[in-house]
C-alpha cells in the first residue's frame, strides 16, 4: 500500500513522501496514529493544501522536544531495587520503570519514548536513549541501586559489589594453614 507520510518516521522517510508500506503496517499503526494517509488522488490534495500547517505544527513540536531535552539531556535518575551481593537484580529494570523515574523527577516521558534494547538487570549506572520527537534525542543516566546511600556511592565512582573474589592460592594458603594446625596438636 502507498501512503503520505505526514510526519518524520523513522526507517521509512520524511514528511510528505509517497513510501510503499506493507498493508498491515499501515492499516495498524501508520493510519491509526495519524501518522500518514493512504496515497489516493484526493489525500495528495488535501496534504498539499495541509502541508504548511503540518509543516508548522511538527517544528512547533520539535522546538517543545528540544526544550524539554535541554532539561533532560545528561541527567541522572535514580532507580532502587533490590539485588543479590554479585549486584546481579532480582528482576530487571525496563522501560516502563525508566519512564517513571523520568516522570517522578518532573519530565513527563511515555514508555515508548525510552529506547531501552534490552531490560537492565545488574546494579551500576547505565545509559539510556530517550526519543522525545523523531528528530530529538537526548541520553539520560539510570542509576541501579539496592538503596539512596548506594546510589550516591555508585555516583561517585564506588563500587558497590560486596562480593570478594578469592583467588586459589589464597584458597589454598588458608587449607594449608589449618591443615598445619591440626597436624601439629596431636
Amino acid at each position: 500500500m502507498e501512503v503520505i507520510l505526514l510526519e518524520r518516521v523513522a526507517k521509512l522517510g520524511q514528511m510528505g513522501e509517497v513510501v510503499r508500506v506493507r498493508d498491515g503496517f499501515a492499516r495498524n499503526y501508520l493510519l491509526p496514529r495519524g501518522k500518514a494517509l493512504r496515497a489516493t488522488e484526493a489525500n495528495k490534495k488535501r496534504f498539499e493544501g495541509e502541508r504548511a500547517q503540518l509543516e508548522a505544527r511538527n517544528l512547533e513540536a520539535k522546538a517543545e522536544a528540544e526544550k524539554v531535552g535541554g532539561k533532560l539531556d545528561g541527567k541522572t535518575f535514580v532507580v532502587i531495587r533490590q539485588a543479590g551481593e554479585s549486584g546481579q537484580l532480582y528482576g530487571s529494570v525496563s522501560s516502563r520503570d525508566i519512564a517513571e523515574a523520568i516522570t517522578a523527577g518532573g519530565v513527563s516521558v511515555g514508555r515508548q519514548q525510552v529506547i531501552a534494547l534490552h531490560p537492565i538487570k545488574t546494579l551500576g549506572l547505565h545509559g539510556v536513549p530517550v526519543r522525545l520527537h523523531p528528530e530529538v534525542e537526548v541520553s539520560v543516566t539510570i542509576n541501579v541501586a539496592r538503596s539512596a546511600e548506594e546510589a550516591e556511592r555508585q555516583e561517585r565512582g564506588e563500587s558497590v559489589t560486596t562480593r570478594e573474589e578469592t583467588s586459589m592460592d589464597d584458597l589454598g594458603l588458608e587449607v594449608g594453614a589449618a591443615l598445619a594446625e591440626a597436624g601439629g596438636e596431636d
